[in-house]
């Protein structure tokens, strides 16, 4: 298990976080990292720009994310009181 957590967290590149490790985010480099991206995609579009039919890719980092995000509102079955058992 220690062998994918680590490979999860330091290896494996998430789309969920624009294709950084989780280490990165977490690390703080990922923005740096994206910005370096973004450049050379704007690099590549401007030296051939018949490639690109639209804009490059946003390598901008998401401000929040989540594995598995809370509901916004409670779920109505799980705010109901506990009674006692009798």
């Amino acid at each position: 298990m220690s062998a994918f957590v680590d490979w999860y967290n330091h290896q494996h590149r998430h789309s969920g976080i624009k294709f950084v490790t989780p280490h990165q985010r977490h690390s703080g480099a990922a923005k740096a990292i994206c910005q370096q991206r973004a450049n050379v995609y704007e690099k590549a579009r401007q030296a051939h720009p018949r490639r690109w039919s639209r804009s490059t890719r946003c390598w901008r980092q998401p401000e929040e994310v989540w594995i598995n995000k809370p509901p916004e509102e409670p779920d109505p079955i799980l705010a109901l009181p506990l009674t006692e058992a009798v």
